[in-house]
């Protein structure tokens, strides 16, 4: 297990899962320019680790994320991480990874929180969480993806309802929606979540990293990661990522282990 010292944002890694805690509990976990920074930082170390296979992303206290830390934007301070400003809001909103990524909304998720979610591949959410874009309230706009990817997960007159009147939805309808996975009581939102991920991780991270980059490669409108994505003929990128996947050895140990009746034994190349 390797695990890093508190601050504003926890690390930890065990059994293939790194989770990832918001550590702002006093502050509901609002993003300021120290949560930018360790959070672009972990996923990075996340996204290097080769022993990590799947990344579940929480908050510490009883909200999951309540978005900008507005006396902070009222003060003048960065939310981003100043030296890696591509890694966009909260260090996360635009930085990729290939491995997978699980949001655990133990609470409130509202404006940049809403949009942290829609930056993961997963939501599993508690049944007392709210979603929600409230920025046009304040004057704001949900600039940190969400007018851009709320509309691509939802049918858009839903997205356009929670984005023009900034009002929240509960996570028994965030998920009747589609936009949370499951929805589970308070107390078991990680425990579900960690559970995800270690199936995910149980599966071999080769194949798994580049299914996931040809989901947003070819998914109609999903060239929010990468401009250059939204213009690839989707067959031709299927066709590549599995000429690599086969070429791997974990393509020959998948059934080599089936026919021998025993767990595989993934190296990820």
């Amino acid at each position: 297990m390797s695990e890093t010292a508190e601050g504003s944002v926890r690390y930890e890694a065990c059994d293939g899962v790194a989770v990832v805690t918001l550590n702002r509990p006093e502050a509901l976990n609002a993003i300021d320019g120290a949560v930018a920074t360790g959070l672009g930082e972990v996923l990075e170390r996340a996204s290097a680790d080769r022993a990590v296979r799947a990344v579940v992303l929480t908050g510490a206290g009883r909200a999951f994320c309540a978005g900008a830390d507005l006396k902070a934007v009222a003060r003048g301070e960065p939310i981003i991480d100043d030296t890696h400003p591509e890694w966009g809001l909260a260090g996360l909103v635009r930085h990729w990874t290939d491995k997978p990524l699980i949001a655990a909304v133990n609470g409130t998720a509202l404006g940049g929180g809403t949009e942290l979610a829609l930056a993961c591949d997963l939501v599993v959410a508690a049944d007392s969480a709210v979603f929600g874009l409230p920025e046009v309230k304040r004057g704001l706009i949900a600039g940190g993806g969400g007018v851009i990817r709320l509309a691509r997960q939802l049918p858009l007159k839903r997205a356009l309802e929670m984005i023009l009147t900034g009002d929240g939805v509960d996570a028994a309808t965030a998920c009747e929606w589609g936009l949370v996975n499951r929805v589970v009581p308070a107390a078991e939102v990680l425990d579900t979540a960690l559970a995800l991920a270690h199936r995910i991780a149980a599966n071999a991270p080769l194949a798994v990293q580049l299914s996931k980059r040809a989901v947003y490669r070819t998914h109609q409108g999903r060239s929010e990661w990468d401009p250059e994505w939204g213009a690839e003929e989707p067959w031709a990128v299927n066709q590549e990522a599995g000429l690599t996947v086969l070429a791997s050895a974990d393509a020959r140990e998948g059934p080599r282990a089936f026919a021998e009746k025993r767990e595989p034994v993934w190296r990820g190349e």
